[in-house]
């Protein structure tokens, strides 16, 4: 038989919202030890609710940083808009990208170069050069495919569209030169694996375009242009070398730097790409705009269009049986499909006196990327 305690002692055990239910209110008052004990309970109650309260309250702030961190790591996704915004604000008002001149280019390229390392391991790049037919098969893209489609488009618009000769040579000369590290940051948006195999394809275009790119010159508009070795050198080295050693160094030896830094990556390099997309159109909006310059940028269209087709299905039939075609492919595509138009615009001020010339080049470096971005977000939405 249970004493008066006991039964006490047991019926508090229950639950708080039993307890509220079963016990009457002057109970508390007619038995003292009873009485005193409810009113402890009540109190552990009270104090358990604001602790459940407070974990609530923790939940949601944990749900709200990672619901910022997750939008963070997907503002890659609006890049094509951000792209295409920039373009439009470029054509309608210049002086918004007219601040980013020339000498800014190389650090923004260089901080793409920087993200793409913070992202990857040197054990990427390893496994990069052990595919020697990858790497040689873009390179084919690059100065074989690429002059021979450019070649056949700067034919066509001086014969076809009777436009002038130097409208035509400006044409060539973007086929001529190396790949563009926007290719490699496109790749790494649509394949991460691949790309420091896409880093190695444009380096080697890059460094041995100081000896290809003036021959095919000579070879496809008649004229050597001479090009500065040391300064391609030091291009590579600032672009891409140095960035992309030092995210991997810092992914190495800072680990948790690195986990807490790449939320932030995307959306710095959307804007980071942005301006170097708006700005070469709104320095050359004239020749944009010139009475050549619709006839101009559709054969540039139809020029890159060809370049990424080309690269896309050159590597199809050349690796159909690889685990990875589909991705090789699409690297394959950004590499043949995207050049350094900026230097093409660089050579065609320095070396041509006719100012037609840099027209294409100018036109190209924003078709390049509306396109080459344009195919980041089909691409990214068909892997989903």
């Amino acid at each position: 038989m249970f004493s008066c305690k006991t039964i006490a002692f047991i019926y508090l055990s229950e639950s708080s919202s039993q307890f509220c239910h079963n016990v009457p209110i002057f109970l508390f008052h007619s038995v003292p030890f009873l009485s005193l004990g409810a009113l402890n309970f009540w109190s552990v109650n009270v104090h358990q609710r604001k602790f459940q309260n407070l974990l609530k309250g923790t939940q949601i702030v944990k749900q709200k940083k990672a619901s910022v961190v997750d939008i963070l790591k997907q503002s890659n996704s609006i890049l094509p808009h951000v792209v295409l915004a920039s373009t439009i604000m470029a054509l309608v008002y210049p002086p918004s990208f007219t601040w980013f001149t020339s000498r800014y280019y190389a650090p923004a390229l260089g901080f793409l170069m920087f993200a793409v390392g913070v992202n990857s391991s040197e054990k990427d790049f390893i496994e990069a050069f052990k595919r020697p037919d990858a790497i040689f098969t873009g390179y084919v893209g690059q100065f074989v495919v690429k002059p021979l489609l450019g070649y056949i488009f700067g034919i066509i618009a001086v014969t076809v569209f009777g436009l002038p000769t130097p409208l035509g040579a400006g044409i060539m000369l973007v086929s001529c030169v190396s790949g563009a590290q926007l290719s490699n940051y496109a790749t790494f948006l649509t394949d991460p694996p691949l790309a420091p195999l896409s880093i190695v394809m444009t380096s080697l275009s890059t460094a041995t375009a100081v000896f290809v790119t003036p021959m095919l010159s000579l070879l496809l508009i008649g004229k050597r242009l001479p090009v500065d070795v040391v300064g391609m050198v030091s291009s590579i080295l600032q672009i891409v070398i140095a960035p992309i050693t030092a995210g991997l160094l810092l992914n190495r030896l800072f680990p948790r730097l690195c986990e807490a830094m790449r939320p932030f990556l995307p959306p710095l390099s959307v804007l980071d790409t942005a301006c170097c997309v708006g700005a070469p159109l709104a320095i050359n909006i004239n020749s944009v705009l010139s009475p050549f310059g619709l006839t101009v940028s559709l054969l540039i269209v139809a020029f890159h269009l060809s370049a990424f087709i080309a690269g896309y299905f050159l590597s199809g039939s050349l690796f159909h049986k690889a685990p990875d075609v589909k991705a090789l492919q699409r690297t394959l595509s950004f590499e043949t499909g995207m050049q350094s138009s900026l230097l093409a615009l660089a050579l065609a001020n320095r070396f041509f006196q006719d100012p037609l010339v840099s027209v294409p080049p100018a036109i190209s470096t924003v078709i390049m990327s509306l396109m080459g971005f344009a195919l980041v977000m089909i691409w990214a939405k068909k892997k989903e």
